[in-house]
């Protein structure tokens, strides 16, 4: 436990920021969920779920919870599973 006022402190605010931080990152995750599955289920239709999944990607790496490398290797991916899941077999 701290004992200094600002190690204090530091321990709310990170408190504080982990709750959001939470919030925006199963967001994120739930809406990657949600395109993989339409890429597996219906390919054809999936292109609006990668989109959401993509700019809720964006949003939590203008926040700072995602480094913006990460998520542009996560979009990336799905892009590649959308468009392999597209191409004519």
């Amino acid at each position: 436990m701290a004992n200094i006022e600002s190690a204090k402190k530091r321990n709310r605010q990170s408190a504080k920021r982990r709750v959001r931080n939470r919030d925006v990152r199963t967001r994120a995750r739930t809406y990657v969920k949600s395109a993989r599955t339409a890429i597996e289920t219906d390919a054809k239709g999936a292109a609006p779920a990668v989109k959401t999944a993509a700019r809720e990607l964006d949003r939590a790496a203008a926040k700072g919870v995602l480094h913006k490398k990460n998520t542009a290797r996560r979009k990336s991916r799905l892009m590649k599973q959308l468009a392999k899941a597209q191409k004519p077999s």
